[in-house]
Formats: structure tokens, sequence, C-alpha cells
């Protein structure tokens, strides 16, 4: 370990500094659930995201542990600034060095909102500057060690984000369909669902299989980082010794249920399964070629039925869309008794299209330039 490995390791040991683990707009209090579950102290729901307390442990953890995050930050520094020069001059007092190694490359993201500096490049050009000639990093376009510079009612946050490549990219999933759902979403939609890994899900249009292979990974304990490289393997305070350890503790079990998808494009059941394999959870998944009128229940006792079907407004045509949601309801309702149903939805007519008995819908949340809901009902009689 590096000396400025060390001076970090110090300041992290008589203090924490805030961690933000960034979501979907609209899906803070489901995330601030799951960070609570894992153990997390005192997580709290703010706007984009959940803030907690910790150090660089609680940093590596989040990104191995937490499923719904879409990336880490981790907050070093705040201060208000009402002009470029200070702005300058704050950032040169940073203690860079604590955090950033002077043989990584780095680049700076900028945004400003309300305050007095609204130029968020010559804002990012400045701390760049102050990195540079301070520290002695280099500064690259393609860097993976991103400063993200925050400016908002003057309030110049300071974050490096320790994720990297966010945090959907779970190192598994070579292709996927079109209009394709991010796993980091559809883990917290099946926990609005209800859905803790006890129960088998079925997911009758399954596309590149990511509600099933979630849902697999959930039943099993499988840590959704376990696959991938982070950002924060860059930084001074990393501790190799100290990472290979949390990540060899071992906490999967095997699934007392199966998980279940079908769609009637081959090439997805294909994918699917070419998926499922990579993610190790071949063995607790399977997909079968079916059109919706042809979904049976497994085997089984019931559980999640869980879908994201076609919008409308992006794939084919609002009646054709029509007939198929209402397809979809009337095999649920005919086939699948004591099943409880999630559906995603980007219209609100054609979710009641499929008859289905929904709860009252919660608000929607931005997806692929969409606002989507979740229609989800209780057991179905």
């Amino acid at each position: 370990m590096g000396r400025a490995s060390r001076r970090a390791d110090a300041m992290t040991r008589d203090k924490g500094f805030e961690i933000f683990l960034a979501t979907v707009p609209g899906l803070e209090p489901v995330l601030c659930e799951e960070v609570r579950g894992k153990g997390f102290k005192r997580p709290r729901a703010v706007p984009g995201g959940v803030v907690i307390t910790g150090g660089w442990p609680e940093v590596w953890r989040a990104n191995l542990w937490v499923r719904g995050a879409g990336r880490v930050l981790a907050r070093i520094d705040a201060f208000h600034v009402v002009h470029l020069a200070q702005l300058d001059s704050r950032a040169r007092r940073v203690p860079w060095g604590s955090v950033l190694r002077a043989d990584v490359p780095f680049r700076v993201e900028a945004t400003c909102a309300g305050s007095r500096i609204y130029h968020s490049g010559a804002a990012a050009e400045r701390i760049e500057g102050a990195i540079r000639e301070t520290l002695g990093a280099p500064h690259s376009a393609e860097a993976g060690v991103v400063v993200r510079a925050r400016i908002e009612q003057d309030l110049c946050t300071i974050s490096v984000d320790t994720s990297g490549e966010l945090l959907h990219k779970r190192g598994y999933k070579e292709a996927v369909n079109a209009a394709p759902m991010r796993e980091t979403m559809a883990s917290l939609f099946l926990r609005q669902c209800g859905y803790d890994g006890g129960e088998p899900v079925f997911d009758p249009m399954c596309g590149s299989g990511t509600f099933v292979i979630e849902a697999a990974e959930i039943a099993a304990r499988l840590n959704p980082g376990r696959g991938r490289h982070f950002a924060f393997e860059q930084l001074a305070t990393f501790d190799a010794e100290a990472w290979e350890r949390m990540r060899a503790v071992r906490s999967g079990r095997v699934p007392a249920v199966r998980f279940h998808g079908s769609d009637r494009d081959a090439g997805a059941v294909a994918m699917s399964r070419a998926n499922a394999a990579r993610a190790g959870v071949g063995a607790w998944t399977e997909f079968r070629q079916g059109t919706i009128s042809e979904a049976v229940p497994p085997e089984g006792p019931p559980g999640l039925v869980i879908v994201n079907p076609p919008y409308g407004t992006r794939i084919g045509e609002r009646g054709k869309l029509s007939a198929l949601y209402q397809a979809l309801g009337q095999t649920l309702m005919r086939r699948f008794a004591g099943w409880r149903v999630g559906i995603i939805a980007a219209e609100p007519r054609l979710a009641q299209a499929t008859g289905l008995p929904f709860l009252p819908a919660g608000a929607p949340v931005p997806h692929g330039g969409l606002r989507v809901s979740l229609f989800q009902t209780g057991p179905l009689a």
C-alpha cells in the first residue's frame, strides 16, 4: 500500500464521507429499502438516489452488493463558489492526492444549475487544471477515472465516480433485444412486486432474459458486481488484498425454486439461455419458445409473473398492441390462478386492456426516453 493510500485510510478511520448511490428518479425509496436491507447504516433517499455515510470499504461493498444503483459516487469535498477564479483557487485545496493517483489518467465532468457559475465546460476545465497542477496526474478524454462536479445554488460538490461503467453492466450480457430494460431497474421492479427470492418467476416475453436472470441471481444470493471491474480499483485508496478478501466471501445458495422465460422469437430464447449460462444461473432457469397464448404456468407453487411488453410509442402500432395486451391478460386470468402479476407499461390504456385487477399504480419513471409505470396485481383468483 502506497503513502497516499495510507493517508486515505487514516482519513477514513477518523471520519466517514457521503456516498451517493444513483438510481432512476422515482425509484429512490425502493433503492433505499434495498440499501437498508443490505446492512448499510442510516441510508436516506434523496432526489436521484440514496445517500449513506461510510468509508472506502462501504464504497466497495455498495458497488459489489447493491442491485438497484446505477453508479456509486464518493463525495470528497463541497464548498461555495460564485465565480471561476474562486473555483480554481478552491479546487487547488482539495486533497486530490488522498484519492487520485498521479500515474492514472482522469477526466472531469461538471454540471451547473441555478448558480452564478453557469458554464459547465469552463468549470470542468478549472478543476481539471487544478488536479493536473497540484497532483501531476494526466488528463484524458477516455479516462476510466471520472471526477464529477455538481454546482447547484452556488454549492460545488466534488465526487469521484467509483463505478466506472454503469452498474447495470453486470458482465454477462453479450447480446440484448430491442428496447432492453437495464438490470438495475429490473431488480427494483422485482422488489416493488414484493419479490425476495423465495418464489418462482415467469416472464412470458423474456427478450434477453433480464427479469428471469435477475430473479435467479437474487434467489441464489449472487453479488451483482461479482463478474466485473470498477473504477475504484484505479484510485489511491484501493487496497487489493482487502478487496479480494471482500470478494471471496461466499453467500450463495441453491434456490428452492426455478425461474422461467418464454418468447415467440427463437433468437431471444437462445440469447436468454446464453446470458443465463454466462451469469452462472443456467441450472435454475428455463427458457422456451412460445407465444403469449401458449403460456402455461410451470410446475410447482405459484409465484410472480413479470413482463415488459412493447410500449406502443416505440415498437409496433397501438392497435395491434392492444390485442397483444388483451391476449396476455386473458391467458393470465385463465391459467395463472394464485400468481401475482407485474406489467411495465408506458400507456395506462394498454395496461388496462389486459383486464387484470391492478392495484393502484405508482408514479411513472423515466425509461428509454419514455415514462413507464409498474402495474401489479395481488394473487389472481
